[in-house]
C-alpha cells in the first residue's frame, strides 16, 4: 500500500469501542497498540474441547473494566497456540481464535490470543496486525466510533 492508499483509510484513535459480534459482545473498549503485533482478548476458565473433530476452546468474557464478576460466555475454534511475549518481556503460550470484529462500522477478520489480561488497563488489545492496511491511528485521539451513552444512576 502506497502513502497515498493510506490517505483513504478510516481513522481510530489509541482506544476505541469494538464489537465482537461472533462472541456475542455488544463493545468492549479496546487499546490500539501499534507495538503490539497480536491483538489480544482478556479470558478466562480456558477450557479446549473436541467438537465433530476439530480443536474448540469455550470461555468466560470479561468485556467490562470495573465489573470483574461480570461475564458472557465464549467458544471458538482453535486456529493455533503460540509463544507470545508480553510488553514486560515475559513469554507466555496462549490459544489463538480467529473471530469478526467490528470497528466504525467496519467488519474485520481478527486473530486474537486469549489471556489474563485482568491486571492490564483494558479488557482487549487491538495489535498492528488488526488495523494495517485497514485503518491510520491517530495516537492524539480517542473515539473516533463514538462513546455509549452512559445510563443514569437511578
Amino acid at each position: 500500500m502506497s502513502k497515498d492508499d493510506s490517505r483513504s483509510l478510516p481513522v481510530i484513535g489509541w482506544r476505541e469501542w469494538v464489537a465482537i459480534p461472533d462472541l456475542g459482545i455488544e463493545r468492549i473498549k479496546a487499546k490500539v497498540d501499534s507495538g503490539a503485533r497480536s491483538s489480544s482478548l482478556h479470558a478466562s476458565n480456558i477450557e479446549e474441547f473436541d467438537k465433530n473433530g476439530e480443536r474448540y476452546v469455550r470461555f468466560k468474557i470479561h468485556p467490562k473494566q470495573r465489573k470483574p464478576d461480570f461475564f458472557q460466555m465464549g467458544e471458538a475454534k482453535v486456529i493455533d497456540v503460540r509463544e507470545v511475549r508480553s510488553s514486560s518481556g515475559k513469554s507466555s503460550i496462549r490459544t489463538v481464535i480467529s473471530t469478526n470484529i467490528r470497528l466504525l462500522d467496519r467488519t474485520v477478520a481478527v486473530e486474537l490470543t486469549l489471556a489474563d489480561r485482568s491486571e492490564m488497563g483494558f479488557r482487549m488489545l487491538l495489535g498492528r496486525e488488526a488495523f494495517r492496511g485497514r485503518f491510520i491511528i491517530d495516537a492524539g485521539n480517542s473515539f473516533y466510533g463514538g462513546k455509549p451513552k452512559r445510563r443514569k444512576k437511578s
